[in-house]
């Protein structure tokens, strides 16, 4: 078993008003937390890997393809790799999104820190 825990220095401002911190990864999996200011939008973007996630809070639009999901507080969605999407988070609140990603995200690796138990 791997443990990670909650640091400042684990989490990155990726877009305006959208951060992100690499909750664990390793063997095919890769888990993300982020937290999305109010009226903040993750653009349209493709990748390769499975996207499954929640909304722990908040909530906003996701476009995936040609439709458009209305998202709230316990939505959850899986994305097949290589289906274009985009998320616009709701204004006057922001959103805590956790998303899962297989395999491995291995762009993302940089921004990961080592464990704090191997």
């Amino acid at each position: 078993m791997t443990l990670w825990n909650d640091r400042p220095d684990a989490w990155h401002e990726i877009l305006p008003g959208v951060k992100r911190r690499i909750l664990t990864h390793g063997h095919g999996v890769m888990m993300v937390l982020y937290q999305i200011a109010p009226n903040s939008t993750f653009p349209m973007h493709t990748h390769l890997h499975v996207q499954a996630g929640t909304v722990l809070d908040g909530g906003g639009r996701l476009k995936v393809g040609a439709e458009t999901y209305r998202t709230v507080k316990g939505s959850a969605y899986s994305i097949p790799g290589g289906v274009p999407h985009e998320f616009v988070s709701d204004p006057g609140v922001p959103s805590v999104v956790l998303d899962v990603f297989v395999p491995e995200r291995e762009d993302f690796l940089p921004e990961a820190r080592r464990p704090d138990q191997p």
